[in-house]
């Protein structure tokens, strides 16, 4: 027998499908009352039309969040520094990075406990509009102070956007799927950077006009985002019981077969009580510094690689283009790691073992002086980092419950993670570009190594849980007088 809360009694009787003391069977077929009956086939079905609606679009806007935000490599390339007047000053463009990532961090939870309290389909388009309206702007910058509050704001207006996503996903889909689904959409980051490779080398060959060529890159990709965002006020879809894309009787299923997983409906209210559940919550606080370990890697690569790129003798239009069959590579490693976690039932150790190949990587950059070499530490490492991350992002929308604290736990790992990315867009520093930048490396592998420790710390934390059917976290909340509820109910069952 299922117990539905009011929200989701409403949904479903909104929908004309109530039945709050509906059966719910796990053998392959859910019965919300004698007309919610739905067969496999049907429930395949309806899942395909959700990725169809949901996985181009949103991939495609954090692919642009990802170009807008690391196109300053390539401008970099092109002469931006010189031409604004930082030549002199080579540790100008770390800062203006770390500023970029002071934005995003003070603004992450705030942006999603907005998104939770307001529309994903009102937040999401603004905040691309605002972000590529600055990252447009940034073709106006002419001296160091405006470069700074370009790059700061830039991160400001993109900050909610990755969590936000998450959070979205995780109203349509069931646990289990989540994975193979924020893995996607995150493979838009590799893809960006392929692209933005490609692209950059493209409009590097613009000359003339008002603009350098580094300001036709910024002012082109910024309006076309700016574009996109406009767009994406008709189809990112509300919540799942008021999605468009699907019919009455689709929705219905929908919002039975998300509670038959152990979720909760699109339509829980915010609440503080959820928030202050998260920050109490140890397993929340270890998907943020997870992700902290591996965000130096993945930030410094893909800020600093056309220049890690340009280092080993090629000429930076060179540089630009040997950039995209590295990313490739790294989305392609995102796929297989993606299929191979989901098959055997495994997150931690998959990010293990991802993390274990870029440090491979790492150390093929560091111990060796050719360029064909240093190209294929390149390659791993890249290829280990991307797919790491893809795995660890998506493992908070797995496992934690309900949909508030979801939302802010989401916030929470880019918050901490972020922080990371911060420190390695200050190590990666010019003066250590000199010997190939062999010291920021080796805090790479260190950072590294210890997201691989957390990783596996966490997975077996959460084994631990399960084997014990949940008891201890459901017994910490029972002796402060209160109900658990969400991931700390008793019988919860954590993917690890």
């Amino acid at each position: 027998m299922a117990a539905f809360s009011d929200a989701e009694k409403q949904d479903l009787d909104r929908l004309g499908q109530a039945s709050p003391d509906s059966d719910l069977t796990g053998s392959g077929q859910a019965s919300v009352d004698s007309q919610v009956d739905y067969s496999p086939e049907e429930e395949k079905a309806l899942v395909r039309k959700v990725d169809w609606a949901l996985l181009p679009g949103l991939t495609f806007l954090y692919l642009l969040s990802f170009l807008d935000r690391s196109n300053v490599g390539l401008a970099k390339l092109q002469g931006l520094m010189k031409d604004i007047g930082l030549a002199d000053k080579p540790e100008a463009y770390n800062t203006s990075l770390a500023l970029y990532f002071v934005g995003y961090v003070l603004f992450e939870i705030p942006a999603n406990m907005v998104l939770k309290k307001l529309n994903p389909r009102v937040v999401l388009p603004t905040l691309t509009i605002l972000w590529g309206i600055t990252a447009a702007l940034q073709c106006l910058v002419k001296d160091e102070a405006g470069f700074y509050v370009a790059r700061f704001f830039l991160g400001v207006s993109e900050a909610g956007l990755f969590p936000g996503i998450v959070f979205v996903l995780s109203c349509f889909y069931a646990r289990k799927e989540r994975t193979l689904r924020v893995s996607l959409f995150f493979g838009g980051a590799a893809l960006a950077g392929a692209f933005g490779g490609i692209l950059g080398f493209g409009i590097g060959k613009i000359e003339g006009g008002a603009l350098e060529s580094w300001g036709y890159l910024f002012l082109i990709e910024g309006l076309f985002t700016v574009l996109v965002g406009v767009s994406a006020y008709w189809w990112i879809p509300a919540s799942p019981s008021r999605a468009k894309f699907l019919t009455e009787r689709q929705r219905a299923i929908l919002v039975a077969r998300l509670r038959l997983d152990g979720g909760s409906t699109d339509e829980e209210p915010f609440s503080w009580q959820g928030v202050w559940d998260a920050f109490k919550d140890p397993f929340v606080h270890a998907y943020g510094w997870l992700f902290h370990c591996f965000a130096f890697g993945l930030y410094s690569l893909s800020l600093f690689l056309p220049t890690i790129v340009a280092q080993l003798g090629y000429a930076s239009w060179r540089a630009q283009l040997l950039t995209v069959p590295i990313y490739a590579l790294a989305f392609l490693a995102i796929l297989v790691f993606c299929w191979a976690s989901h098959r055997v039932n495994q997150r931690g150790s998959a990010i293990a073992v991802a993390g274990g190949i870029a440090i491979v990587g790492y150390i093929v950059l560091i111990a060796t002086h050719t360029a064909g070499a240093r190209l294929a530490g390149a390659f791993l490492a890249v290829g280990g980092i991307y797919a790491a991350n893809a795995l660890l992002l998506s493992w908070p929308s797995e496992n934690v419950s309900p949909q508030t604290k979801r939302a802010v736990t989401s916030g929470n790992q880019i918050f901490i993670g972020d922080i990371g990315a911060i420190t390695g867009s200050l190590v990666y520093r010019p003066s250590l570009s000199k010997n190939f930048y062999r010291l920021p490396h080796g805090v790479a592998i260190l950072f590294t190594g210890l997201g691989c420790l957390l990783a596996l710390s966490l997975s077996f934390g959460m084994h631990r849980a399960n084997r014990t059917g949940n008891v201890g976290r459901a017994e910490r909340v029972e002796k402060k007088g209160e109900e658990p509820k969400g991931d700390r109910r008793r019988g919860y069952e954590f993917q690890i």
